[in-house]
């Protein structure tokens, strides 16, 4: 195997990926980043074929795909002593990962990126929560995840087509999850902070963005330890329509119906099972436990952001 590695997820940006792949490589390879590339065949496979790659003698991880595919990817990485550092070639149609970063849209930029930034360590979430069948489950997260409304605005979104890109998508979503969905009767923790009360969601976040570049964490800082949490409370349509555009430019907070926290360790019961969404996906229900993993993952960002 190759020291350099590329993990594709076809299926990514509506598909286009798997269609675009040799075009994408070729892009690749002229700014000097070239190697071997292992393909998805199906959701999750990713993460085995990067865990293949890291145990293979990989020396860098190349991600080409979307926000669910670097979730797969550090998945594949946990456990793994001394991993890889990872790359990211944007494929997604949200990209809100890559935003917290400054990692560049544009392949070619981005290849150069994978090939001359800096390793910068980040943290990563592991959340454990209840499967669809019922079964307590961990997983980890890498941007943003959350308990409530979110995770069903996030499936709606993936359900389309994304064809009007990934904010209008996400917003239309958003509404049409609002229009139908109620607060739920939810006990938070954040270390030794304790909340209750009704509430449509509690995002527990890493990065900055989420839903097509929410800026709904502003202040979260990927490698401080802790994880940002923002409480929802019982909002009405009339509080959505006018604190909309301020979550997209990151001023929505203060807010008298959302809190900002920040803790190593959160905690979420509800008084029935609400979704939870890590990095786009919803793999289950609450009860949830999220805890910050300190400096995880080796990300290749741009040197400017390094620091």
């Amino acid at each position: 195997m190759s020291e350099t590695v590329f993990l594709v997820n076809p299926a990514s940006a509506n598909g286009s990926t798997g269609r675009r792949w040799p075009e994408i490589a070729r892009k690749a390879a002229g700014v000097g980043l070239e190697g071997d590339a292992l393909i998805s065949q199906r959701p999750g496979h990713l993460g085995l074929l990067a865990r293949e790659a890291a145990t293979g003698g990989a020396r860098l991880l190349v991600v080409v795909g979307g926000d669910g595919a670097v979730n797969e990817v550090a998945n594949g990485l946990s456990g793994i002593g001394n991993p890889p550092p990872v790359a990211v070639i944007p494929r997604g149609t949200g990209g809100d990962f890559v935003r917290t970063f400054g990692i560049p849209g544009n392949v070619e930029a981005a290849a150069r990126v994978a090939l001359g930034g800096s390793t910068r360590a980040v943290d990563l979430g592991r959340v454990t929560f209840r499967a669809w069948d019922g079964t307590e489950t961990t997983s980890l997260f890498a941007n943003v995840a959350s308990a409530g409304m979110s995770g069903a605005i996030a499936r709606r979104a993936n359900d389309t087509s994304k064809a009007l890109g990934a904010r209008a998508s996400y917003l239309w979503a958003t509404i049409a999850v609002f229009v139908d969905w109620s607060a739920v009767e939810t006990n938070l923790t954040v270390d030794d902070e304790r909340r209750s009360g009704k509430m449509f969601d509690v995002v527990v976040a890493n990065g900055r963005y989420f839903g097509g570049g929410m800026q709904m964490c502003p202040d979260a800082m990927p490698d401080d330890g802790h994880l940002d949490v923002v409480t929802i409370g019982d909002v009405t349509k009339r509080d959505l329509l006018q604190t909309m555009p301020k979550i997209y430019r990151g001023t929505h907070l203060p807010h008298p119906k959302a809190e900002a926290l920040r803790g190593r360790v959160v905690t979420v019961e509800t008084e029935k099972p609400v979704p939870v969404e890590l990095d786009g996906e919803q793999p289950g229900t609450t009860p949830a436990r999220f805890e910050v993993l300190p400096g995880a993952l080796h990300l290749r960002v741009p040197s400017a952001t390094a620091g």
